[in-house]
């Protein structure tokens, strides 16, 4: 059989099982796609621990696919698994870790590139997970606030790129129980933090990576992040922070926050590494030949060069220029789809165009075998949410450095 018949076999024989493990908010696919991962990477099953115990429930999904000849031994499962998958982890990982608020798979691919395998992620944004799915093969569970934190597999790493939300101190009830243990009253949006830490607080994993934007430090006051900063502390790990700019190893002045805290129980301070070097130009990613369906119209150009004028005079607001080539872009963002102001690629007897979704990806870092997303707009929100690869493939190699 082809490897897409085996796989459809596969899950036709599987998922009877788990939708019985399916929580909440995901597909069962989700949870098929993490049984067949650990199997193929000797990884923990995700599971109802209070249905079944992890263990013998890996040991019976095994002895169905060997009945069916489905199994014979993990190396030829591992490829049949990730045979056809553009980005796969290595078959013997040195550590194992979960990616929360996973986007589409940055920080993973950064932590794989490191030799890590992915035993669990959470992604809620529907057009993100068929992106993840595309290009790790596998499909995210969803809503992590209703994910038992206790069904998660274990894992070295938790890795997380959660949602800068405000966090309420006073006047407000408590949302759940893990704000209440760590001394915090937390508005509905300021909960998406705590699912974190309930997950660490269960799990006890070695490092906790998080990843933010640049202003994290003085968002509310600085509230926001005193209570991030604390409430790692209080859970026993060794807190430790930097702000970097990846326009040395990416052509994009991208500036974020990153968070690496350490169990204290393992002794050990970490150093971030330094990010030196000439900034990149831009037009180093640049492709040749771009269609004209990226040139912006003579009204939206027309907008941009009045409200510029306007913004200047008055001294606030944006304003919109062609990029200088020779410089790395500026920050592409979320909303980059709705008029692209914030770089507009010059053009010979044209108006300017916007970047195009490969130009997108390799201002983030991803490899060129990055499957991109078809269409414009959700391929633009996902690259401006998403990391530079690069930064964090260095961060996650400093990480496993340290041997843990």
């Amino acid at each position: 059989m082809k490897n897409e018949e085996v796989i459809q076999r596969i899950e036709e024989l599987v998922v009877p099982i788990a939708m019985q493990h399916t929580p909440e908010g995901s597909e069962v696919k989700a949870v098929v796609d993490q049984w067949l991962h650990a199997i193929a990477t000797d990884s923990d099953f995700y599971c109802d621990t209070m249905k079944v115990d992890r263990i013998k429930l890996k040991k019976s999904v095994v002895k169905i696919l060997k009945e069916n000849k489905l199994f014979t031994d993990r190396t030829a499962f591992f490829q049949t698994v990730f045979g056809n998958v553009k980005l796969k982890p290595k078959k013997n990982a040195s550590f194992r870790f979960i990616d929360l608020f996973a986007g589409i798979g940055g920080v993973r691919l950064g932590f794989q590139n490191a030799g890590g395998t992915c035993v669990f992620s959470s992604e809620y944004d529907k057009a993100a997970q068929k992106t993840y799915e595309e290009n790790h093969g596998e499909f995210p569970f969803g809503d992590i606030t209703k994910i038992d934190e206790n069904t998660i597999p274990d894992h070295d790493y938790l890795l997380a790129g959660f949602p800068c939300q405000p966090f309420s101190h006073a006047g407000v009830s408590a949302r759940n129980a893990v704000g209440k243990k760590h001394g915090f009253l937390c508005d509905t949006e300021g909960t998406l933090f705590f699912d974190v830490m309930r997950v660490v607080d269960a799990k006890k994993p070695k490092i906790i990576f998080l990843e933010n934007v640049r202003n994290l430090e003085r968002h509310d006051g600085g509230k926001t992040f005193t209570t991030i900063k604390n409430a790692i502390d209080e859970s026993g790990y060794n807190f430790s922070y930097k702000v970097i700019d990846a326009s040395s190893v990416v052509p994009q002045r991208r500036v974020r926050c990153y968070i690496v805290a350490i169990r204290k129980d393992l002794g050990v301070t970490f150093a971030f590494p330094e990010f030196t070097g000439p900034p990149l130009a831009l037009k180093s990613i640049l492709e040749n030949d771009v269609d004209d369906m990226y040139t912006i119209s003579d009204k939206l150009w027309q907008g941009h060069i009045n409200r510029t004028k306007r913004n200047v005079e008055r001294g606030t607001g944006f304003t919109a220029y062609t990029a200088d080539l020779d410089k790395p872009s500026n920050t592409i963002v979320a909303r980059y789809g709705k008029d692209g102001k914030e770089c507009l690629i010059p053009q010979s007897c044209k108006n300017p165009r916007m970047l195009t979704q490969r130009e997108c990806a390799r201002l983030q870092g991803f490899p060129e075998t990055f499957v991109c997303p078809t269409s414009r707009t959700p391929a633009y929100r996902q690259f401006g949410n998403s990391v530079v690869v690069p930064v964090i493939t260095k961060l996650a190699n400093k990480i496993k450095m340290e041997k843990l």
